[in-house]
């Protein structure tokens, strides 16, 4: 394990690292996460993989580009830690890892063929600076594939009074982090501001409507909106209160119950590359 000093921009992570929210991290995979990004990888590609998390999505990509090398890096010690254990268990054995921010790592121009951020961007002061970073961090005809996902693009159904104040308290406290939680519709304009001449923005959506699915999600956004960094940061911010969030998870687990309940949560992904 590498360890690298961190930028010195100065960024809030609105979730943290408690259990629900690496529950919910652990989930993803190169099926339900990276799709878009699937047919433009080959064998023998290099590839940087951005806030890298648990790691399942980075050992399922890595897996596609054997015998190519993947560097992966996160600013958590004890999720890089995580990450690694899981790529020996699924024998991802072309990955390293790196704890560390990547803007401030020092990698040579042009060391990768692929770069890749999966929510990642939402939580920066400064999206634009880091995808100035990813695109010289590619190598000539490269690609930075990045996926975001968008909070007020999110719906729901039945309607649910405490998920609207859910999402009202959830976007207060990004902004007040200097962060844009609705960053899925902002890539292809991010991208620009960066620099990058060839582009294709796409969405895509995970959607939570079985009684297991969305048992697991409600449960899941109940837990971190009274356990976690999320909800901390409301309270110290003055947005809610701790019996506020207290209401509002119990409007997810509620919510979550019912027999009808659809969740939607909608990414904008963008391949950009030049």
């Amino acid at each position: 394990m590498i360890a690298w000093r961190m930028s010195q921009v100065t960024d809030t992570y609105t979730h943290g690292h408690q259990d629900a929210v690496l529950r919910s991290h652990r989930w993803r995979t190169v099926e339900n996460s990276a799709t878009y990004l699937l047919p433009h990888l080959r064998p023998g590609m290099s590839l940087l993989d951005v806030g890298c998390g648990p790691g399942t999505l980075t050992a399922g990509l890595a897996m596609r580009v054997v015998p190519g090398e993947v560097l992966a890096v996160d600013v958590s010690a004890e999720v890089i830690a995580e990450a690694e254990a899981h790529a020996r268990e699924v024998g991802a054995t072309n990955v390293s890892f790196a704890v560390g921010d990547f803007r401030s790592a020092g990698l040579a121009a042009g060391s990768f063929d692929v770069v890749h951020a999966h929510q990642v961007l939402q939580h920066l002061r400064d999206p634009v600076g880091a995808l100035k970073e990813m695109r010289r961090l590619v190598r000539p005809g490269g690609v930075v594939a990045v996926r975001d996902g968008d909070y007020s693009a999110m719906v729901w159904s039945p309607p649910e009074p405490r998920l609207d104040r859910w999402r009202e308290i959830y976007l207060a406290v990004t902004r007040h982090n200097g962060a844009e939680a609705d960053a899925g519709r902002r890539l292809l304009h991010w991208a620009r501001e960066a620099g990058f001449q060839e582009l294709s923005f796409f969405t895509s959506n995970w959607t939570f409507a079985t009684p297991d699915d969305r048992g697991w999600w409600s449960e899941l956004w109940a837990e971190r909106t009274t356990s976690s960094a999320f909800a901390r940061q409301a309270v110290e911010y003055g947005i809610a209160t701790a019996a506020e969030l207290e209401d509002v998870a119990a409007g997810w687990r509620a919510w979550g119950a019912l027999a009808d309940a659809v969740f939607i949560v909608v990414s904008g992904e963008i391949l950009a590359r030049g």
